[in-house]
């Protein structure tokens, strides 16, 4: 049964809000998945926090156009499945990474990352981009470094001219 207008202005609002609050934008096609796999694909995308929708192309057109992903709207052709990173801007590559891994019927057509058009190939990169936790850490760690170092020279000291008087002391005693 085809939508109503009303329900189109609805998809179509929907999608927009998604792609503005969205970190990246990825585009499958899904051609060939079964029922099953296409709700295992969901299930994976929530755990993620990745939304996926699977909206018509015109529909999608209309819903990009003013957002960062309007580099979309000409290529879009095919049974497209779309995937919005709501957390981190890998969240949708990784999904659909770990999937098409395991399921050949999922093919990568694509990638909008900040405004920009990505080459599907792009999607093993975008999927090592760390989580923001995971960023956070690699961060901590790097400013921590030098300060562990600066805390183990400092200590040094002392224990150099601990072992300095000790090592006087003992020759002394060798004569």
């Amino acid at each position: 049964m085809p939508l109503t207008l009303q329900q189109k202005q609805g998809v179509v609002s929907e999608v927009t809000e998604v792609a503005k609050r969205a970190h990246s934008v990825i585009a499958a096609e899904y051609r060939g998945l079964t029922v099953g796999e296409m709700t295992q694909l969901r299930i994976k995308a929530r755990e993620s926090n990745v939304y996926l929708r699977v909206v018509k192309n015109s529909l999608a057109r209309r819903a990009f156009e003013g957002t960062d992903y309007g580099c979309m709207c000409d290529v879009l052709q095919g049974q497209m499945v779309y995937a919005f990173s709501m957390e981190d801007p890998g969240g949708a590559a990784r999904v659909f990474k770990d999937y098409a891994d395991t399921n050949k019927n999922l093919v990568v057509r694509l990638i909008a990352l900040g405004g920009e058009l990505l080459d599907p190939s792009e999607i093993k990169r975008l999927a090592s981009l760390p989580t923001y936790d995971q960023a956070i850490s690699l961060l901590m760690a790097v400013m921590k470094a030098p300060v562990e170092k600066f805390v183990r020279t400092m200590n040094e000291v002392p224990g150099k001219l601990t072992r300095t008087i000790a090592a006087v002391r003992d020759q002394k005693q060798a004569k």
